[in-house]
Parts: C-alpha cells; sequence; structure tokens
C-alpha cells in the first residue's frame, strides 16, 4: 500500500511541475513585465566590494610556546633527596632537559617566523588580488560610462552592442534559444531586431501524468493538438511583444524611435533534411504606438494583429511570412551599378575585363541568378567587392561576394581573409569568384567551414551561360592534380 500511494504521489507531483512549466509559458510576457527592471547602463555596472582576509585553518595564531615545566625533571624525593643522594644524576638530567628544552624554543622561533611569513605572503597575495579586482572593476565602469556616452550620441556600435546585452539579459523559460542579431539605423533612429523563437516542442506534449495500479506505470496524458498549437502561438506571439518591451524599456536616452522585429526558428525542414530559417513573425512599432498597449492585459495574437505585423498561419508547420524589414546594406560603401553585359563581346575574354568591370559583371550575374545585389566602393571595403541579399523568406541571408581576376591560383590566405569578413558581418554566406582556380587547401577549408563557396572559372564559364547566355572565356586551364 506505501509503495502504491508513493508511485501516485510521484505522477501527482510531476503533474504539478508539468502545470508549473505551462504557466509559466502562457505568462512569461505578463511576468517579464510586471518584473520591471530591464537593463540599463547602471545596472551593467559592477561593485566592487573588498574580501576579507581569512587567514588558513592552523595559520591564524602561533602554536603555544613551549615550557620548562613540560621539560623539567623531577627531583629526588624522601630520604635519598633530603641526603644528597642521586644529586649528580638529577642534574645531568636537568642539563640534558634544558638542551631539549632551548632546542624546542629555538626550533618554535623558526616555525613561528615561517608562519608569520607564509601568512604574510598570504595576506599581500590577498591584498593584491582586492586592488587587481577594484581595478577591473572600476575599468569595466569607465568602459560603460563611454559606451552610454556614445549611445546617447546615436554611436552605431555603441547601440547595437548595448542592445545586444539587453537580449542577452532577459531571462526565458528552460528551451528558448538565445539567438540574435541587430542593426541600428543612427539617421533614424530604427533598430531592425532578428530573434530565434522556440520550436513547437518548448510546449509539453503531456497534459498530466497517471498512476496505472495495475500495470505499474506511470503514464503521460496527452495534450489535445489544438491545445499544444494555441499555446504555442500565444507562446511566439509573447515572445516578439516581450523583445520590443524589453528593448524600449531598456532604452532609456531614448536613441530608440522604432523597432522591426523579425523573428525566425532555426531547424530542419522534414520534408528536405536541410537546415531552415523560416520567420514565422514580423512586426514593425514606434515608441508611441507601443506605449499606448496595457501588456498586462493584451491578449498576445490580438496584439500582434493590430500592430503593423504578419504572423505564419501554421507555425507547426513553418508556414513563413515575409519579413517586413530585412537587414539592409547600408553598413557597407556602395557605389552605382554599372552595365557590363550590354557592351561584351559574343564571346568575351574574362582577363581582358577591368577589374571594376569584372566585379559589375560577377554582380550583374548574382541578380540573374535570383539575388538582390550591388557592388562596394573600391576602398575600404574590408575585402567586400560586392554583396548581395536572399530576400526568399525561408532561405534568407546576406551574402558577401567577393571577385579575384587572376590568373594564377587564389592563395589560401584570400580564402581565409573572407571567412573572417562573413563572421565579422555575419553573413548568412560568402562567394569567392575567380577566372582562375583553387587549391586542395583552400577547397577543404570552404567545405569545412560551411559557409564559403569557392567558384573558379570553370563554374562561372556554366554559370554565365545558364544565367546570361554568354560564352564567357574564364582564365587559364589549371594544371592537372596529381591524384591524391
Amino acid at each position: 500500500m506505501a509503495y502504491e500511494a508513493a508511485r501516485a504521489q510521484d505522477a501527482v507531483d510531476r503533474t504539478y511541475v508539468l502545470e508549473s512549466d505551462v504557466e509559466q509559458l502562457a505568462n512569461h510576457l505578463r511576468t517579464a513585465v510586471l518584473d520591471g527592471r530591464p537593463l540599463t547602463f547602471d545596472r551593467l555596472k559592477q561593485d566592487f566590494t573588498p574580501t576579507v582576509f581569512s587567514p588558513p585553518k592552523g595559520r591564524s595564531k602561533a602554536a603555544p610556546q613551549p615550557r620548562w615545566e613540560e621539560y623539567e625533571p623531577e627531583p629526588p624525593r624522601g630520604l635519598f633527596g633530603a641526603l644528597g643522594f642521586g644529586r649528580k644524576a638529577y642534574d645531568a638530567d636537568v642539563e640534558s632537559a634544558r638542551d631539549r628544552f632551548d632546542k624546542a624554543l629555538r626550533d618554535h622561533a623558526r616555525e613561528e617566523k615561517k608562519r608569520v611569513e607564509k601568512l604574510d605572503k598570504l595576506r599581500a597575495r590577498h591584498a593584491e588580488q582586492n586592488e587587481q579586482e577594484a581595478a577591473r572593476v572600476e575599468e569595466w565602469n569607465v568602459r560603460i560610462e563611454e559606451r552610454r556616452v556614445a549611445y546617447r550620441e546615436r554611436d552605431v556600435e555603441a547601440v547595437e552592442w548595448f542592445i545586444d546585452q539587453a537580449l542577452a539579459a532577459s531571462k526565458y523559460p528552460h528551451g528558448f534559444p538565445k539567438a540574435h542579431r541587430v542593426s541600428y539605423q543612427a539617421d533614424t533612429g530604427d533598430l531592425l531586431v532578428e530573434i530565434d523563437l522556440p520550436l513547437e516542442d518548448v510546449v509539453p506534449t503531456a497534459r498530466a501524468y497517471r498512476y496505472v495500479k495495475s500495470r505499474d506505470e506511470i503514464n503521460p496524458v496527452p495534450r489535445p493538438d489544438k491545445e499544444r498549437k494555441e499555446l504555442y502561438a500565444s507562446v511566439l506571439a509573447q515572445t516578439a511583444l516581450r523583445t520590443v518591451h524589453e528593448l524600449f524599456a531598456a532604452d532609456t536616452e531614448g536613441a530608440v524611435k522604432s523597432i522591426a522585429l523579425n523573428g525566425h526558428v532555426a531547424t530542419i525542414d522534414r520534408a528536405t533534411g536541410r537546415e531552415v530559417h523560416p520567420c514565422l513573425i514580423t512586426l514593425q512599432t514606434d515608441r508611441e504606438e507601443f506605449a499606448q498597449l496595457v501588456l498586462t492585459q493584451v491578449d498576445p495574437r490580438a496584439c500582434l494583429k493590430r500592430l503593423r505585423s504578419l504572423i505564419s498561419p501554421n507555425p507547426y508547420e513553418l508556414e513563413p511570412v515575409r519579413p517586413l524589414v530585412t537587414f539592409d546594406l547600408s553598413k557597407f560603401r556602395l557605389m552605382d551599378s554599372l552595365d557590363v553585359v550590354a557592351g561584351l563581346d559574343s564571346r568575351p575574354v574574362l582577363m581582358d575585363l577591368t577589374p571594376t568591370e569584372f566585379e559589375h559583371l560577377i554582380r550583374q550575374l548574382f541578380e540573374a541568378i535570383g539575388l538582390d545585389s550591388v557592388n562596394t566602393q573600391p576602398s575600404k571595403d574590408e575585402g567586400v567587392d560586392a554583396i548581395a541579399m536572399n530576400t526568399d523568406p525561408v532561405m534568407r541571408g546576406l551574402c558577401i561576394i567577393q571577385a579575384k581576376r587572376t590568373k594564377n591560383v587564389v592563395p589560401f590566405e584570400t580564402v581565409s581573409a573572407l571567412a573572417g569578413v562573413v563572421e565579422h558581418k555575419r553573413a548568412a554566406k560568402g562567394i569567392l569568384v575567380t577566372t582562375s582556380w583553387f587549391g586542395r587547401a583552400s577547397e577543404a577549408f570552404a567545405n569545412e567551414h560551411g559557409r564559403l563557396e569557392l567558384l573558379d572559372g570553370a563554374n562561372l564559364v556554366h554559370l554565365f551561360k545558364e544565367h546570361l547566355n554568354l560564352d564567357v572565356i574564364p582564365g587559364p586551364v589549371p594544371p592537372k592534380r596529381r591524384p591524391t
């Protein structure tokens, strides 16, 4: 009976935990609003409280000093003592005891000196650690104050850094991703935020747990599909509203005038097995409009519909919506497009083109493939010759394009450098185009990186023919490779 009662109670306890998790999911927007503690520059600052030195156990006090009474021999007693018998032996014992006592005193003094020296070193090391920590905290706080000043001046790097901190500091229920990226426009005060939303498995598939006595099993009671889908849609809507709320609340300096938010999920397409990142929620709102909302009382999905937003009609099936605002290309120094194709002969030799003509021709190729492409200015472009945006709502992303018009193999360092630019620009892909060819090390590096694509002269021949109906002649034929 006691065993069955314990098992039944286990089912009750599991149900309680489950209900608590669901309650947290259903109200995480309201909880965050009521918390009312947005991240600020002051909260980013650190306080320094020096720690108190605590000596190691056994070293705080000196050991008791030897006492003569512990070494002094017992003098002769009784009649023999009174008559002086045994005096000589006693004197010898006293002398021996005195030697041992003196040695004990010296040993004690030596050990005490070691203890004090060790304690002084530990105390000095502790004081040094306190000083180092105080200096670190002061340096941190100085940097925070510098960023605050830059933030007030709408410095793009400072604003984006602080927004990153605010997003990272937000505490969500278990199972929520933390990936995000931001882009700020200083002249308009517009902030674009892209966040990863939780997947559908964040909603428990069980509604409760039940103990089946006849089989001695604790079985889950399934949550109806309709209930799961409604709760998941609510979770997505709450997350979008909560993100906007927290960012406006954190922006006490008034640098952010409006926020555009795209909420994606990072998952695997069950139909293709490929990684996808569809946008399920997109919205755009300004501070004044958002301030009119009483977020503790709204229905999240109805609230999103009131705002300028699009919501996936079927997030469970990853049905995407097209973002209202995408990461634009304004951070790159852009130049006017040049129509190179119109001026080419029937079978152009790519090596005969100027570097600028070649770069614009590559841009036109990627536009023909289906990307929105523009060229960058030839100076200070950080290794970027062109940039392209895939605006497909599922397989979207910024592409960094570098074009190399050369007769020789592209150095490995060029491929490695492009990888660095891709990471720095947070691009979805880096594409290196050349009239020549790549070495094995470069190809292996690109494959391992995963977001680099290398297009050599042979690839260009096929791409120009397929998308621009051009028969081009690239660079020289690469040498034959020895079998590996």
